[in-house]
């Protein structure tokens, strides 16, 4: 399965999200998958940011998987706000020192944000060939969707990490949020698209012990991982009150290697632009609309509704022992 991961990984930043950086190393080591891209968005970090952390990744594999920077703001959606609230979590929260030791992620020099082409080309190029893993915002998406109009017929599937629909204390979600009109412009592309919210991924959930585990295999990747899952993951403990972190987007590889682990229903799937509710996403299915709510233009989506946590970590322990 030929694949592309647009994203925003942090493993290695202070403060910042590591389930990116998961979702890669499942990919990576994913005998069914051929990972022939990774591009960076604007999002969890600063796509600058995240081309510096997936280049470390790949380089310090030996890998040769091309990486691509991507948009550094949103199609409208003013970056300031959002920047303030993903980079400096950790510093209000006086939580810095759980990644004293962590050897920071070198900084490369940076090209021009040709992600959105790159992706564009590499699925025209190849017609129904190529998967998309879109677990940041989607803006590159977008962008690359309006410089090559054919390409929401050409690609075989987007799986977006996205949306929330009825989670506690979340009105919307990072990715949707950031850029709304990105999402919106997706979601209405008419694409083959699967969507995991945050309703099955905040059903998921690794533990130290998960890592005591993941250590024990000893590769480059295996150490990678349990190196920089272990500071935010003792951050999610202390902000969030989890046995051990949400690992979200690596849900989104999950889904392409064993369907078995999740259900999932067709539901049509919006996102509001306006007003207080901008950046919230809602979902319904075409028999039961809800009143004021137009007729959906384009066809339903599968929706993944919930996980077996044990089975996924199952998969990826296993997956990740075949990466030597």
């Amino acid at each position: 399965m030929r694949v592309i991961i647009d994203c925003d990984p942090g493993n290695g930043v202070v403060g910042a999200n590591v389930d990116d950086g998961l979702a890669l190393a499942l990919a990576i080591a994913a005998p069914e998958i051929k990972l022939e891209m990774i591009t960076t968005v604007s999002g969890n970090t600063p796509s600058e940011i995240g081309f510096d952390v997936a280049s470390h990744l790949v380089h310090s594999l030996g890998e040769n998987i091309p990486v691509y920077r991507g948009a550094s703001s949103a199609l409208v959606e003013t970056s300031a706000p959002w920047r303030e609230l993903l980079d400096n979590g950790a510093e209000r929260a006086q939580l810095t020192h759980l990644w004293d030791g962590l050897p920071s992620i070198p900084s490369l020099p940076k090209s021009i944000p040709e992600a959105a082409l790159r992706i564009g080309e590499l699925v025209c190029q190849n017609p129904k060939q190529v998967t998309i893993i879109a677990i940041g915002p989607l803006t590159n998406i977008a962008i690359a969707m309006q410089l090559f109009p054919d390409m929401a017929q050409n690609v075989a599937e987007i799986v977006i990490m996205g949306a929330v629909f009825n989670v506690p204390g979340y009105l919307k979600d990072t990715n949707f949020g950031v850029d709304p009109e990105a999402a919106y412009a997706v979601l209405n592309s008419g694409a083959n698209l699967t969507l995991v919210p945050m309703d099955v991924t905040v059903q998921t959930q690794m533990v130290h012990e998960d890592l005591d585990k993941l250590a024990q295999i000893g590769t480059p990747l295996s150490r990678f991982l349990v190196a920089t899952m272990r500071p935010w993951m003792d951050y999610s403990r202390a902000t969030r009150h989890l046995a051990g972190c949400w690992i979200h987007d690596v849900l989104t590889v999950a889904w392409l290697l064993d369907k078995s682990l999740v259900t999932y229903d067709k539901k049509h799937v919006g996102i509001e632009l306006q007003g207080v509710l901008r950046g919230k996403s809602f979902c319904y299915d075409a028999l039961r609309l809800r009143v004021g709510v137009p007729e959906p233009k384009t066809k339903p989506i599968t929706v993944l509704q919930s996980v077996d946590n044990s089975g996924l970590l199952d998969l990826i322990f296993n997956t990740l022992k075949l990466k030597k």
